[in-house]
């Protein structure tokens, strides 16, 4: 089955311009952990609730006038419509990310697929159970 399939097509975005408070308002209206970050609509990152946290929370800004920019996480693991679900679980598992977007060819963003999508599919719920397996484990490049 390809991410075509699962994924969700109907993804709120932002601009680089946002500031943080308005991308945490938009993940609590949507009950997300993500915001993809778009130039028109040409992918430019995602901003995370643990990047709002980490990058700026933590380091005292004031997320009313920090933008986006400042915090986004611009090296982004996408996929394509046509991945496999067994590649995308393959990829969330290796970069230990719960969630990819989906773009185009053109970096065009297409839409977003998270592990649940892929647990929701009984056939797929190895790859999903894989996966979060693999993301549950710690880091070890992040061993003191």
């Amino acid at each position: 089955m390809q991410i075509r399939e699962l994924m969700t097509s109907d993804v709120k975005t932002l601009g680089p311009e946002a500031t943080l408070q308005e991308a945490a308002q938009a993940m609590t209206d949507l009950d997300v952990g993500i915001i993809p970050i778009t130039n028109g609509v040409k992918l430019a990152g995602v901003i995370t609730d643990r990047d709002i946290v980490v990058r700026a929370v933590a380091k005292g800004m004031d997320i009313n006038s920090t933008l986006v920019r400042d915090c986004v996480s611009e090296d982004v693991v996408a996929v394509t419509p046509q991945t496999s679900a067994h590649e995308a679980a393959d990829l969330m598992a290796e970069h230990q990310i719960r969630r990819l977007p989906v773009v185009d060819d053109n970096n065009n963003l297409m839409g977003i697929v998270a592990i649940g999508d892929l647990a929701i599919l009984g056939k797929y719920e190895n790859e999903a159970g894989h996966a979060l397996s693999e993301i549950s484990e710690p880091d070890r490049r992040d061993a003191h």
